[in-house]
């Protein structure tokens, strides 16, 4: 009898061992090699055929136009980058309760009531209660075919049979494969099953969408080669003690990353909000330490309220605490605040914070984040109706930021008065504006724009 070829396998990266380690090496991870079973037959791979495509000269392959179909919620459509593509293969990650199985099953019933059928397969619940949450979502169309199973032969199959427009598998954590000694969810298991509705989504032109279980750190449970294989990956993200989702998109194949939607959780589901910069500020009221920034998610501003509180230190060693910004960032302009104004912050406490959970990447609020600090150390609040936008580099020089007319814009619908940007953005804008456009070359020039004094 032949010997079985096993490994030990990292649950957390995927590193494969001969032997047991403690401590993967690679991850760092401790007790996550699990033994797994490497000499597998894998039955569904024999439909699989060699591709018939020959090497050509890439300026004579004519490529064809992505054909894409909306779903009827334009925020969903909007983060996909117009639409779902046929033969996608997208993975929705998110906490658990956070609604991810609510939005794909709204999805499904938007595409069923629009005459395509859809078959949303649950591994984690019964019938029973898809259909109970179906009823609260009002979702009750015969296009809908729902399907409780975790075996990835029986799912193929039934897809193979039904031929939906649109298959949602919830989650791709329970789903397994009968050739594999792994539980559902192991390294072998997750890719070995993405990788076979990989190529049924492309072989048959079906998209397919899954959602999967994220690590109490935030990344998505399992190998990461799962998120190598999807074509595209989004977060949703949020709190459930708060109403509002932020669904992201950091991986797409077929449109831009960083792209967000916002979405309210109620009674009968996720409502779209199509006016994220109005919810985010509402009920702000302009104190001390406060300030308006206009962060870019991929192709959308958005105007988010900054708060910075500035307080006594109780011990030696200063507090530097920020909530949705980088931290070594913040780090950098208290440094220059530091140095341009001559503040002494080694005693202060500092928290910064982004209001409605908006995490922000960009450079372009720097600015912001001055002004908002120094605000809060002087106890004098910024103007209302001001928006301050732009990149603070070491010597305290304030630098361009890209798509500042997408910015101004946002600003100028929802009513401010006054921008302070970088004075190299000026010459973008060839047409009298509604709002006043202030341009600074440094933090020291902003500061007294600001009106909020000097040192």
């Amino acid at each position: 009898m032949a010997k079985v070829k096993t490994a030990f396998i990292c649950q957390e990266c995927g590193y494969q061992s001969a032997r047991w380690l403690g401590k993967c090496p690679t991850c760092g991870k401790w007790n996550s090699l699990i033994e797994e079973r490497l000499d597998i037959d894998i039955s569904l791979g024999e439909e699989r055929r060699l591709s018939t495509a020959k090497p050509s000269p890439i300026s004579s392959i004519k490529p064809q136009p992505e054909e894409r179909f909306l779903t009827g919620i334009s925020e969903f459509d909007h983060v996909l980058g117009g639409g779902v593509v046929a033969g996608s293969l997208v993975l929705l990650a998110g906490s658990p309760g956070i609604g991810k199985s609510t939005l794909l099953l709204q999805v499904a019933g938007s595409l069923a009531v629009s005459g395509k059928k859809c078959l949303y397969i649950s591994g984690e619940e019964s019938l029973e209660q898809v259909k109970l949450r179906a009823d609260r979502l009002r979702i009750d169309s015969p296009e809908l075919i729902i399907f409780s199973e975790t075996n990835i032969k029986e799912i193929i199959n039934q897809i193979k049979e039904i031929e939906p427009k649109f298959a949602i598998i919830d989650s791709i954590q329970t789903v397994y494969h009968d050739g594999f000694s792994g539980s559902p969810g192991s390294v072998g298991q997750v890719k070995q099953c993405t990788d076979e509705l990989f190529y049924l989504a492309k072989s048959k032109r079906i998209p397919v969408f899954i959602s999967g279980q994220i690590t109490k750190e935030g990344a998505i449970a399992g190998p990461k080669v799962l998120e190598h294989i999807v074509d595209t990956v989004l977060y949703f993200e949020g709190s459930r003690d708060h109403l509002y989702r932020i669904l992201r998109v950091e991986k797409n194949r077929y449109g831009t990353t960083s792209e967000i939607s916002i979405f309210e959780m109620k009674s009968d589901g996720l409502q779209q909000v199509l006016n994220p910069s109005q919810i985010f500020l509402e009920g702000r009221i302009p104190t001390a330490g406060t300030v308006v920034v206009a962060p870019l998610e991929g192709t959308r501003p958005l105007l988010v309220e900054l708060q910075a509180l500035v307080t006594r230190a109780n011990f030696n060693l200063p507090r530097r605490q920020a909530s949705g910004l980088d931290y070594n960032r913040i780090l950098l302009l208290v440094a220059v605040l530091e140095k341009n104004f001559n503040l002494h912050l080694e005693n202060c406490d500092i928290f910064l914070n982004i209001a409605g959970g908006v995490k922000i990447y960009e450079p372009a609020c720097d600015l912001g984040v001055i002004a908002a600090i120094y605000s809060g150390v002087k106890n004098r609040p910024i103007g209302e109706e001001v928006m301050v936008i732009g990149e603070v580099g070491l010597v305290g020089e304030v630098r361009g930021v890209t798509f500042v007319e997408k910015r101004v814009s946002e600003a100028e619908k929802l009513g401010f008065k006054t921008c302070i940007l970088p004075s190299h953005n000026l010459k973008e804008f060839h047409k009298e504006r509604k709002i006043d456009l202030i341009g600074v070359s440094t933090v020291n020039e902003a500061i007294e724009k600001l009106h909020l004094g000097r040192a």
